[in-house]
């Protein structure tokens, strides 16, 4: 359960700030890396060399707007940042995701410092891009320059920073960051709206909430008539359930009798990841029947 509640907490976070944590393995350094010239980089991400080796880096904690609208999903999140930051429409948000991008590549102009853990970072790009850090040539933290000059959001993956800097303490420090640039009105808080931004902040909030409802509803329509007995179920009807081969199967059934549906997670081979897939098709007693 302990992992439900790191969820939980990283939901709460991303209310305030969008910031959710990242459980990587140590980070490691690369001196004199070089900024690539790439059609895809922009202020939050960008393709880099390292030691002989291309990587696309995606910054921890900081989220810059975009710099185009290639599909569905870009345009949905250009509406999002848009709303963030108070602006009056989408072209805005663009022009400021180019600015951004103006910004960065004149900061790392001269070799720089990356420290990654190779986190793999999902986004928009085909390539694969894993999370880092990056120290410019003065030794300053390129995502805190980016919030510092209005030019980015606290929001996105984070972790304990290579100078020893805890998750939980970065965060405050950019945030208190970006409201000194909202203050100052420096970067797209230029343009913002003070009067609609509350306003717009609030529309998101609740498509979020619908949005997230729809899944739920939809998960739930997906999963099976009728619940599973752990005790009972034969090794057929626990395959029936994706995710669930051969081996789990017989391991589930050796681990009888089970109590509840959480004695699952000392099956070996059922962390909390594949738990939290399974449980919603399993009961402990008499199978209920499922309404919808």
């Amino acid at each position: 359960m302990k992992l439900v509640l790191r969820f939980l907490f990283a939901t709460a976070v991303l209310m305030f700030g969008g910031i959710c944590p990242s459980f990587a393995a140590d980070l490691q350094m690369f001196s004199k890396v070089r900024l690539v010239n790439n059609p895809e980089n922009d202020g939050d991400s960008f393709l880099v060399v390292a030691a002989g080796k291309h990587l696309l880096v995606r910054l921890y904690f900081v989220d810059c707007p975009e710099t185009s609208v290639g599909s569905k999903s870009d345009a949905r999140r250009v509406r999002e940042q848009t709303r963030y930051f108070g602006l009056s429409n989408a072209t805005r948000t663009i022009h400021f995701g180019n600015e951004a991008k103006s910004l960065v590549e004149r900061i790392l102009a001269t070799p720089f410092t990356l420290h990654t853990a190779f986190a793999s970072a999902l986004g928009r790009s085909s390539k694969g891009r894993v999370y880092g850090f990056i120290t410019t040539t003065d030794g300053s933290d390129l995502a805190s320059l980016l919030v510092e000059n209005g030019f980015a959001r606290t929001h996105g993956m984070g972790r304990k920073t290579p100078n020893g800097v805890p998750r939980d303490e970065m965060i405050e420090k950019l945030r208190d960051l970006e409201i000194s640039a909202m203050l100052k009105r420096v970067g797209i808080w230029s343009e913002s709206d003070p009067d609609r931004i509350a306003e717009l902040r609030a529309k998101q909030r609740s498509e979020d909430r619908e949005l997230k409802e729809l899944q739920t509803k939809v998960k739930r329509a997906q999963l099976p008539h009728s619940l599973l007995d752990l005790n009972t179920a034969s090794e057929k009807e626990l395959q029936s359930i994706k995710g669930i081969g051969p081996v789990l199967a017989a391991r589930i059934i050796a681990g009888r009798p089970y109590k509840t549906v959480d004695d699952l997670l000392k099956v070996k081979g059922i962390g909390q990841k594949r738990f939290e897939k399974f449980r919603h098709y399993f009961v402990v007693g008499k199978g209920q029947r499922k309404g919808h």
